[in-house]
């Protein structure tokens, strides 16, 4: 396992590192203490699987709400995305900076992404999964997001036409958020 901090402070790639052979790979998807060894948090108490059908689909850009938000540990674990995420801390350096990685099934990695962030991802192959690992269980009520498109971000993704859910259509923009809530 190889861990790399991201230009945003506290985000990792973390690297696996799989033994192939004529039957396919093994290999370690965590290990406590290599994630002590880096500062990761590793307390998780929730996961999550999604699978979204059709290339171009967007989900996000959502995060759970001050005092619930949670750090998340992502892997596409079958076809391929740009994964995006948004510094929402309050009082970060790079609060309202975005950065995107792309994750899929055969790059062998996490994202790591500390509270306070927003996330989302647009597919680039049809019938894409990815598994998120949670440090803080789901609160009702506590969910929000900000709109894929929003003006003021500028994230470049690469689709004209995208999927996207109503409710992703109808979230807030940065600006709302920063006007209601200053940051995570």
């Amino acid at each position: 396992m190889e861990i790399k901090e991201g230009k945003i402070k506290g985000v990792f790639e973390i690297l696996l590192k799989p033994i192939l052979d004529e039957r396919g790979f093994f290999m370690r998807t965590f290990d406590e203490e290599i994630f002590k060894e880096n500062n990761i948090p590793f307390h998780w108490v929730q996961e999550n699987h999604t699978k979204s059908v059709q290339k171009n689909t967007i989900r996000g850009l959502h995060f759970i709400n001050a005092p619930n938000t949670d750090g998340k540990l992502i892997r596409c674990t079958r076809g391929k995305v740009i994964d995006v995420f948004v510094d929402l801390r309050l009082g970060s350096p790079t609060q309202g900076t975005w950065e995107s990685v792309i994750l899929s099934e055969d790059d062998f990695k996490w994202l790591y992404l500390p509270k306070g962030f927003a996330h989302g991802f647009c597919t680039l192959e049809n019938n894409t999964e990815m598994e998120y690992k949670h440090d803080h269980s789901y609160q009702k009520g506590f969910d929000s997001g900000i709109k894929f498109d929003d003006s003021d971000l500028k994230i470049n993704w690469p689709v004209e036409s995208p999927i996207i859910s109503d409710k992703d259509k109808n979230l807030m923009s940065y600006k709302e958020f920063i006007e209601k809530f200053k940051g995570l």
